[in-house]
């Protein structure tokens, strides 16, 4: 056979395997395959103190209902931007806890409620945060309870003066105003209550590093 081949001037070549390199070192074929998908990349951006929070509470609090350590959770109604990037979108949880709640004195003491956020989920992660006290008091009744008294008072004036005449009006004011008196220091004041979706404003007082994916 090798004297044929001689005779006729050919040679003999080997065929090359698939996937085998040339002299040249380039490949001559190669296996088809999944491409792997490329992992996502981060960087880190710190969010300055003094930052302000807008808010959505999720939670019912309240002067009369809540306790302290009770959890109080909120999410962002407005995103968070540093140099015109969104960092920490609108929806995004926080989580607090009550930190003070006194409801409505008969006599003093108006109703209060307070509460603060400690940390904060994005991108599936959870980070710790400190945020400025949110508080919230009643209003001050003293008008209510001056009214009370001196529609008692009247009432009284009146009808003393029917059954007794000048005296009697006087006496009367007297009874109807200690049971205007009377009925302000059985009664409470007003009570904080805030339900879910009540817009509340907080702020960072400590800086806060985020890992935001890139595009």
């Amino acid at each position: 056979l090798a004297g044929f081949c001689a005779a006729c001037g050919g040679s003999t070549t080997d065929q090359s395997a698939p996937g085998a390199t040339t002299e040249e070192g380039t490949s001559t074929s190669t296996a088809a395959g999944k491409e792997e998908p490329a992992l996502p990349e981060y960087r880190e951006v710190t969010i300055p103190a003094g930052t302000t929070l807008r808010l959505n509470l999720q939670s019912a609090v309240s002067s009369d209902g809540s306790q302290v350590e009770d959890t109080v959770r909120a999410t962002l109604r407005q995103p968070v931007t540093v140099d015109g990037q969104t960092v920490l979108p609108s929806g995004t949880e926080l989580v607090g806890t009550v930190t003070d709640a006194e409801r409505s004195g008969r006599v003093k003491g108006r109703a209060r409620v307070a509460y603060r956020f400690n940390s904060l989920r994005y991108d599936s992660e959870r980070y710790p945060i400190t945020t400025a006290q949110i508080s919230h008091q009643a209003q001050a009744t003293k008008r209510k309870d001056a009214t009370k008294i001196g529609v008692g008072a009247g009432v009284g004036a009146a009808v003393g003066a029917l059954l007794g005449g000048g005296s009697g009006a006087a006496k009367g004011a007297a009874i109807g105003g200690a049971a205007g008196t009377g009925a302000v220091l059985a009664t409470r004041g007003d009570e904080v209550r805030l339900g879910p979706g009540a817009d509340v404003n907080t702020r960072l007082t400590a800086p806060l590093v985020v890992r935001v994916k890139m595009k």
